[in-house]
C-alpha cells in the first residue's frame, strides 16, 4: 500500500472514531509533575518557552549523521552528566539523553513540525511500557501478546520482529487513533494543519519502517544518510550499542523523563530573541546548568546567514559549569576538506567543544567562519 493511501485509511478511521477536528483547548490538562518546577501545566510550558516558528527544507522525521554516537566516550571522559540537556532535532537526542542522564531536557527546533514529531514520540512513551511496543506504536503494527518476552532482546531482534509483522491498515489505523488521542491529552493547542502534518509524519514511519531515510524537501534520500535502523543499531567508538533502544532499562529511564514531563518541546530559533533567553531563564529558575548543547549544524546556517553573533550570545547567557558541552556535527568535505576527527566510513562527524572553550574562542574573536567554529578549541575523539 502507498504513502498516500495509509495517510487516506488513517485519516478516515480517525474522523470515524473521533469527529470534526478540533483544537486541544478543552483537553484535560497534564500536571507539570516536577516538584521543583511551578505548579504548571505541561501545555502551558511549552508555549511560555516557544516563539512564532520558521522554515527549514526538510521534515527532519530521522536523523542524517550516522556518527551520532561518536561524542560519547569523550562525555564519559569530560564527566558530562545531570543538569540541564538542550538539543535540536528529532529522536537522536534520545539517545544522548540515556547517557548524560539530565534533570530535564529541552528539544529545540526552529520548526514547528518537530515540535508535533515531538509530541508524537511523548504520546508512544506514554502508551510504551517496553520498546518493542514503542516501536509497534511507531511503525503501526500489532505488539506482540507477551511484550515482555522481548525486554533482553538485541535491537536488530526487535526491529526484524517489528518489519516481519504484516502490514494491516486497519490496524494502522487504529494505531495512529491511539496515538493521537493521547497527543490530545497533554493540552497542547492543535489546529487542523497540525493534526494533518502529524498524521503525515506517522504514515511516514508507518509505509517506510525501519528503512526510513532522512530526506529534504523536493530531493529524494541520498545513498549516504543512514536508515532509522541503521541509527538504532549504530555503536560509540567503543564498539557498544549505544542508541536509547539498544537496552530495556535506558529506555525505561527516557520513558519515565517523559512522563514526568520534563523532555519539553520548543519551537525556537536558536540566534532568536525569546525562546533561547526564555529557557536560560528557565533553567536559573530551576537551579540548573546547562550539560549539553547539541545543535546539529545549526550553526552553519547561522554564520551563513550573519546570525552566528546572536546565537554565541544567546548560548553564552546559559548557566553552566566547567563541564558544560555543545555537540555539534560536520559533513562531508565542506571548507578545507574532511575534518580531523572523521572516522573512516562516515559522511558526517559529530565534535564536542566545552562551552568555556567556545567562550574563549568568541572573545579573542577567532571564530570568523564556520571552518573555525568546528575546528577551533574542539575536543579530541
Amino acid at each position: 500500500m502507498s504513502v498516500g493511501m495509509v495517510g487516506r485509511a488513517l485519516a478516515a478511521v480517525v474522523l470515524l472514531a473521533i469527529g470534526p477536528v478540533q483544537t486541544s483547548h478543552s483537553a484535560a490538562p497534564v500536571r507539570w509533575r516536577d516538584s521543583g518546577a511551578a505548579d504548571t501545566t505541561f501545555a502551558a510550558r511549552v508555549a511560555r518557552l516557544s516563539e512564532p516558528g520558521g522554515f527549514f527544507d526538510s521534515d527532519n522525521l530521522v536523523s542524517n549523521e550516522k556518527s551520532y554516537l561518536h561524542v560519547l566516550g569523550r562525555l564519559r571522559t569530560l564527566g558530562v552528566s545531570g543538569g540541564a540537556y538542550v538539543g535540536v532535532g528529532p529522536d537522536q537526542n534520545f539517545s544522548y539523553l540515556v547517557h548524560v542522564k539530565p534533570r530535564v531536557a529541552l528539544i529545540v527546533d526552529i520548526r514547528r513540525d518537530n515540535l508535533l514529531m515531538q509530541l508524537l514520540y511523548k504520546s508512544m512513551f506514554e502508551l510504551a511500557p517496553t520498546r518493542v511496543e514503542f516501536l509497534s506504536l511507531l511503525f503501526g503494527r500489532a505488539a506482540p501478546v507477551n511484550p515482555a518476552s522481548f525486554v533482553a532482546a538485541r535491537p536488530d531482534e526487535l526491529l526484524d520482529w517489528v518489519a516481519d509483522v504484516p502490514f494491516d491498515s486497519a490496524r494502522a489505523a487504529t494505531v495512529h487513533q491511539r496515538v493521537m488521542a493521547t497527543v490530545r491529552g497533554f493540552g497542547v493547542p492543535l489546529d487542523d494543519r497540525d493534526v494533518r502534518t502529524m498524521s503525515r509524519f506517522h504514515d511516514e514511519f508507518i509505509a517506510n519502517g525501519p528503512e526510513l531515510r532522512y530526506a529534504s524537501l523536493g530531493r529524494p534520500p541520498r545513498a549516504m544518510y543512514p536508515t532509522y535502523r541503521d541509527l538504532v543499531l549504530e555503536r560509540d567508538l567503543d564498539g557498544r550499542e549505544s542508541s536509547f533502544l539498544a537496552r530495556e532499562e535506558d529506555y525505561r529511564w527516557l520513558r519515565n523523563l517523559q512522563r514526568r514531563n520534563l523532555v519539553i518541546p520548543v519551537v525556537g530559533n536558536l540566534a532568536g530573541d525569546r525562546a533561547m533567553p526564555a529557557i536560560a531563564r528557565f533553567l536559573r529558575e530551576r537551579g540548573d546548568s546547562l550539560s549539553v548543547f547539541y545543535t546539529s549544524n545549526v550553526e552553519q546556517y547561522l554564520m551563513r546567514d550573519g546570525l552566528f553573533a546572536r546565537w554565541a550570545e544567546n548560548l553564552l547567557r546559559f548557566p553552566r559549569t566547567s563541564r558544560s558541552v555543545v555537540i555539534r556535527s560536520y559533513f562531508g568535505r565542506q571548507w578545507n576538506g574532511p575534518h580531523p576527527n572523521t572516522q573512516a566510513g562516515y559522511f558526517s562527524t559529530q565534535l564536542v567543544q566545552r562551552v568555556d572553550a567556545f567562550a574563549s574562542e568568541w572573545e579573542k574573536g577567532t571564530l570568523v567562519d564556520y571552518w573555525a567554529v568546528v575546528t577551533q578549541g574542539i575536543e579530541k575523539p
